[in-house]
């Protein structure tokens, strides 16, 4: 067979000729699945007619786009629905803190080998850092020393 790139000519990344098993979807939010949940998170529940209402200024979605994306967002676990009438009512099940923590651990394995170390080297590294933050990082990191925990924990050292 012939080889280009990494896989044989006629192989995809869905099997021979297309055939086999179909691409993993990721959990992660894309831009419109962010805005609809951030909207989700700040009003709670919602019908999409809500949802479209609620769109920011210059980021408006048409109702067929929101009813997608909100669709899709229950497929990857992020809203609920019950219907009322004919409406669907749909609400967050992952918490607007909990999906930020799940977003930077995915970039953190994508991209830096789940270093926190490079991770932050590469933020402080762009010189774009404020007195202020630094200086509220460096407090972050201080609480955040095993000794510390410990204390707060009411554990001691031994």
């Amino acid at each position: 067979m012939m080889m280009q790139g990494r896989l044989p000519v006629g192989v995809g990344s869905n099997g021979i000729n297309g055939i086999g098993m179909p691409p993993r979807k990721s959990n992660t939010l894309t831009e419109a699945e962010l805005r609809l949940m951030k909207i989700l998170w700040r009003r709670g529940e919602s019908a999409v007619t809500d949802l479209v209402a609620a769109m920011p200024e210059g980021e408006e979605l048409a109702y067929n786009s929101v009813l997608t994306t909100i669709r899709i967002l229950e497929q990857k676990g992020y809203v609920e629905h019950r219907q009322e009438g004919r409406a669907f009512i749909y609400w967050p099940v992952v918490a607007e803190d909990e999906a930020s923590r799940s977003e930077v651990k995915h970039v953190l394995s994508r991209f830096f080998g789940n270093s926190r170390e490079q991770l932050l080297l590469t933020l402080l590294g762009d010189g774009d850092i404020s007195r202020d933050e630094l200086e509220r990082l460096k407090n972050a990191i201080r609480d955040a020393a095993p000794d510390n925990v410990a204390a707060r924990n009411g554990v001691k050292e031994v």
